[in-house]
């Protein structure tokens, strides 16, 4: 696809950190699996990527993590 930031780059099959944060939590998740942009390094996600993202930062916040960083392992 074509990147829609640059509007120069393509896609390509990668791998991306993500930096998630409410208030004072925040996750770092490393070795994300994404489709990054081959001029500007942006990175795109998909739906069901980002929704376990998701699930497992709401899951560490409830728990009073305040800081977490792990590497991406799918369910």
């Amino acid at each position: 696809m074509k990147c829609v930031i640059c509007k120069q780059g393509e896609t390509r099959v990668g791998k991306t950190t993500m930096t998630l944060e409410r208030g004072s939590f925040t996750m770092v998740m490393k070795s994300v699996p994404a489709q990054v942009c081959q001029n500007c390094g942006e990175a795109y996600v998909d739906e069901a990527t980002t929704k376990a993202l998701l699930k497992t930062a709401e899951r560490e916040a409830k728990a009073g993590s305040q800081v977490e960083v792990r590497a991406y392992a799918m369910a």
